[in-house]
């Protein structure tokens, strides 16, 4: 059996025997989560969706702690260190807890095959199981159906805005992707969608599998002003008959909003077993911490980071620089994968950015640099400019900011991960 003391050597271990078959199952990981016998979770809301997830896991972790609840939260992919997947009362877990785990989940497996994603899922959960934490917030990798993290019945399952991506494994419309993440559905338990253009796959997932169905704008809404929102009640059967007022706007982007509204959704939605009072949430909200969600960090020059990949995701980017007014240019700092539509979604950006560094990230998957001038072009005059590595592209577009210019690296989880640590970035600041 595999064993190392440092975790640098597992993950790239675990890249080695990753299971490569298009037969994606849920067997493979029910098989060795049932040799390791892991102790049942106290309460559980998983989160799926395209965009919003990890920003409304981070919601769901800053309400349920100022509440004074022990949380458990898993995410993915990571942007500096593999530890921020997994962690407990807000903070990433220390590498001796997650090597205990990997070795677990080893020595369980035996000659079962594992991808990387669900090698991970199963240390999260081990590592949640041994914690024992009041609430555990899972968030879906992928999909949701055949998702790892799909072997944990929720109690509350929140499904975010969902778009077009991952189309070679998910289906090539939003019916069929939602169809997918509907899976993660319980009969008998509710599910909050938070999108405000849900597919119709949704209402018929969740009558098919008997769970309760609250959706935005329908059991559920907000209201905006330039200072603040208030989440409101629509319906007379939602589990919550009063409203809370006078929330914070989020940091990174008035869009945000409606993530923010759905996991308020699923607070209430919990209450009997995890009760929450007004003031909670609105402190909850004021210390969330979003990284790499139009994450801004001043200096000279200004830097904003935003993972978004996608139409949709630079969508809320492009609006955060609208509102941001930065008083000199815009240089971008550009990566995407190649499976990646970037001609969709640089036409959400394209027109806001003065100056472009391209170069593809360290991945095998990554779009070369040419290619993603050649995406460029189709939308932008701008000079563009290709280097060898990501890291590269930040420091010259740094080294050519002056005065009131803003730095923007986005594109990939791998290109702002890459940047944070070239410099020494910390996207999980102590609260």
């Amino acid at each position: 059996m595999f064993d190392s003391d440092r975790l640098e050597d597992w993950l790239a271990y675990i890249q080695t025997i990753h299971f490569r078959s298009m037969d994606l199952t849920l067997e493979r990981s029910r098989q060795v989560a049932g040799r390791l016998h892991l102790r049942p979770f106290r309460h559980v809301i998983s989160v799926a969706g395209t965009n919003g997830k990890g920003s409304s896991v981070a919601y769901l972790e800053a309400i349920y702690r100022q509440a004074g609840y022990r949380t458990g939260a898993y995410t993915s992919p990571h942007l500096v260190n593999y530890n921020e997947r997994v962690r407990l009362d807000g903070r990433p877990v220390d590498d001796q807890t997650l090597l205990a785990a990997f070795r677990r989940v080893e020595s369980a497996r035996g000659q079962v095959p594992l991808t990387y994603f669900e090698f991970g899922t199963l240390v999260a959960l081990c590592i949640f199981a041994d914690a024992d934490p009041d609430l555990c917030i899972l968030e879906v990798g992928m999909g949701g159906r055949l998702d790892t993290v799909n072997i944990v019945d929720a109690d509350v399952a929140l499904i975010t805005e969902i778009g077009l991506d991952h189309q070679q494994w998910l289906g090539h419309d939003v019916e069929a992707i939602g169809r997918e993440k509907a899976g993660i559905m319980r009969a008998g338990k509710p599910v909050v969608s938070s999108g405000v253009r849900p597919p119709a796959s949704l209402a018929l997932m969740a009558t098919q599998t008997g769970a309760t169905l609250v959706q935005l704008g329908r059991q559920f809404g907000f209201e905006q002003r330039a200072d603040g929102w208030d989440w409101l009640p629509l319906d007379s059967t939602f589990a919550c008959d009063s409203a809370v007022e006078t929330l914070p706007l989020p940091a990174a982007s008035r869009i945000q909003v409606q993530n923010a509204a759905g996991a308020i959704a699923a607070v209430q939605l919990a209450s009997a077993k995890l009760p929450v009072d007004p003031g909670q949430i609105r402190s909850g909200l004021g210390s969330v911490v979003l990284p790499g969600r139009c994450q801004l960090f001043e200096g000279q020059p200004r830097r904003l980071f935003d993972v978004s990949h996608n139409a949709d995701g630079l969508t809320v980017l492009a609006d955060y620089l609208a509102r941001l007014e930065p008083g000199g240019r815009v240089i971008a700092v550009f990566s995407m994968l190649a499976d990646k539509n970037a001609d969709a979604a640089l036409a959400r950006i394209a027109g806001l950015v003065d100056e472009w560094y391209v170069a593809p990230v360290d991945n095998e998957r990554s779009a070369s640099a040419p290619e993603l001038e050649t995406a460029i072009r189709q939308h932008s005059s701008a000079d563009v400019t290709q280097c060898g590595n990501i890291v590269e592209a930040m420091d010259r577009a740094g080294g050519m900011a002056h005065g009131e210019d803003l730095v923007v690296a986005f594109g990939s989880f791998y290109a702002v991960g890459d940047i944070m640590r070239h410099l020494d970035l910390e996207p999980y600041p102590l609260r």
